[in-house]
């Protein structure tokens, strides 16, 4: 099956540079005017001039009309899977209740962990397939998935095999985190150090069964302390895990620089970190993925400041947070908007920022995030004449056509499963 792309008016093949793109270099994008796309078999075989490529056979010509054709978009932080909702907490937040003091009162978390343990497998499994099929309708095509909302054996493991289950059966690909270090339960409110125990204890299974390839911690005040998240997760690279943290989103702990520290693939949220960490991130190869939609939507604090650590050096990428407590959205393009909006990012750095960084973050920069000749077509066309339009009409969703490893996903109006 081979499908020819022309009439493109700008395409972004995000193939500048080779690796994650940091710093200044996030404002380097080159943009190909009237360009075509071949694609065969599932991959790109030939990217060109429309002039050169548009007399190429092909099973399907599709003409872009001058759109905007790019990568599809990379997910690398979502919390995918999970039971209930919490819709009741909105008007605890509009009250200026904090977050910390809804979770003491059982709420936050600790809700949609109940919630969790409460719900079949069958039936997170058809929560998750609708919520993937939501993100593709967005342009995304690549999507990490935590777990986090059992904090036990049980529970934690059903997440994980969820999350494996929907990433071979729906279009989209799925990096699998393991992060049962989320939050303190009620029976270990005492003893922290034993559900880390516990959660640890887990690691040579959930390694075995390959249901994760990430593991992931809560590094924050009230939760787990910078201490007790190196322990944790030395051990797990010792079982072999890459690692993640949620690093200074409350309070400035030194999360950042713990990342950094551990050689962290990513440090997530760093909406508080500080001149040292910053610096420290600009100087490591730890990616920081940043999280405006939990900032907005909980109404409260500061936005990450996205502009220093450019400016410093770091490699930095953005993502939803897509959850049912701080960031109810799977709308990547809204996020794209706040990006620019409330971090000041400029919108090329925003755009490496959702597709190459993006996929580095969850090491899927060999295969995802880019427009380049033998990978696999991950490719949106969208409705827009360029690449500036996408984060400056915030709210409503741009996506005309999506393709997933050559084959047409969604078109405006619906899906293709």
């Amino acid at each position: 099956m081979a499908t020819l792309l022309y009439n493109i008016g700008q395409l972004l093949t995000m193939d500048q540079y080779d690796g994650q793109v940091r710093g200044k270099d996030m404002n380097n994008l080159p943009v190909y005017e009237n360009y075509a796309v071949l694609i065969e078999d599932g991959k790109i075989s030939k990217v060109g001039p429309s002039s050169q490529l548009e007399n190429e056979p092909a099973d399907e010509k599709v003409d872009c009309e001058g759109r905007l054709v790019t990568p599809g978009i990379v997910e690398p932080h979502t919390h995918l899977v999970f039971g209930g909702s919490r819709e009741h907490e909105m008007a605890l937040k509009q009250q200026g209740v904090p977050y910390l003091d809804i979770l003491k009162q059982g709420g936050g978390i600790l809700s949609t962990v109940r919630a969790t343990r409460e719900t079949s497998e069958q039936d997170l499994y058809k929560k998750a397939m609708f919520h993937l099929d939501r993100m593709a309708s967005y342009g995304i095509t690549t999507v990490e998935a935590k777990s986090g909302y059992g904090m036990d054996r049980e529970t934690e493991l059903k997440q994980l095999r969820v999350a494996n289950q929907v990433g071979k059966d729906h279009p989209l690909e799925v990096v699998s985190t393991f992060l049962g270090a989320h939050a303190i339960t009620e029976d270990y409110k005492d003893n922290p150090e034993g559900l880390l125990d516990e959660m640890a204890a887990m690691f040579p299974q959930i390694k075995e069964e390959g249901l994760a390839e990430f593991v992931d911690i809560f590094t924050e005040k009230g939760v787990f302390t910078v201490e007790q998240s190196r322990r944790y997760l030395n051990k797990a690279k010792e079982c072999g895990f890459d690692v993640k943290l949620h690093a200074d989103e409350i309070e400035p702990l030194g999360g950042t620089q713990l990342a950094v520290e551990l050689g962290a693939r990513s440090g997530d949220h760093l909406a508080v970190a500080t001149d040292e960490g910053i610096e420290q991130l600009a100087n490591s190869d730890t990616i920081g993925v940043l999280l405006p939609g939990t900032i907005f939507y909980l109404g409260k604090g500061d936005f990450a400041r996205a502009r220093d650590m450019i400016e410093a050096g770091a490699t930095v990428a953005i993502s939803t947070d897509f959850n049912p407590g701080s960031s109810v959205t799977e709308n990547i393009q809204l996020i794209m908007s706040l990006a620019a909006l409330k971090m000041r990012m400029t919108p090329e750095e925003i755009w490496y920022a959702v597709t190459t960084n993006a996929a580095h973050a969850i090491n899927r920069g060999d295969v995802a995030g880019k427009i380049k000749e033998g990978r696999q077509a991950d490719i949106v066309i969208w409705d827009a004449p360029n690449y500036k339009y996408i984060p400056y009409h915030y709210g409503v969703n741009h996506v005309n056509t999506v393709f997933k490893a050559g084959k047409k996903l969604y078109t405006r109006g619906g899906l293709h499963v």
